[in-house]
């Protein structure tokens, strides 16, 4: 018996136990590794999805508990989200490792918060980690996408 889950807004049937984490039924059952493993601790962020809009970090996450709940990957955000273009104009990703996290952070807060200043941007951001450093051009990106001037 399988566990149905709504990703990218499409219905998928998950053969995993109901304690998985929703990290490796993306990864492992659902081949959308755009989702990434970093600390599995919830420390990093690397993992961060949405679930109903909200940034949550997969890894932590049992798949029971996000049944009936929209999920979005970084998948689910098409390739061309302004974020997405922001990263790549501001020439943010280095390793690349830590973005889609970092970008589905960012899409939920300005999701909530469409125009952040650079205070709110550090503070909802804080939690995820860029080993490269690359902050200041995560931060010039998320205010390029907002329309804020830097």
């Amino acid at each position: 018996m399988g566990v149905t889950l709504h990703v990218n807004g499409k219905e998928s049937v998950v053969d995993a136990a109901p304690d998985t984490p929703l990290l490796w039924a993306l990864r492992d059952h659902m081949g959308l590794t755009g989702t990434k493993f970093g600390c599995g601790m919830a420390q990093c962020g690397a993992c961060t999805v949405q679930v109903d809009g909200v940034a949550t970090r997969s890894c932590v996450t049992p798949i029971d508990s996000v049944v009936g709940s929209k999920i979005t990957t970084i998948e689910g955000l098409g390739g061309t989200h302004p974020l997405q273009v922001a990263w790549e104009k501001h020439n943010v990703p280095q390793c690349g490792y830590c973005q889609s996290g970092q970008i589905m952070n960012a899409a939920a807060l300005l999701a909530e918060t469409p125009k952040p200043s650079v205070a709110e941007i550090k503070s909802a951001m804080s939690g995820n980690i860029c080993r490269c450093g690359t902050y200041n051009r995560i931060i010039a990106a998320i205010q390029d996408a907002a329309g804020v001037k830097s």
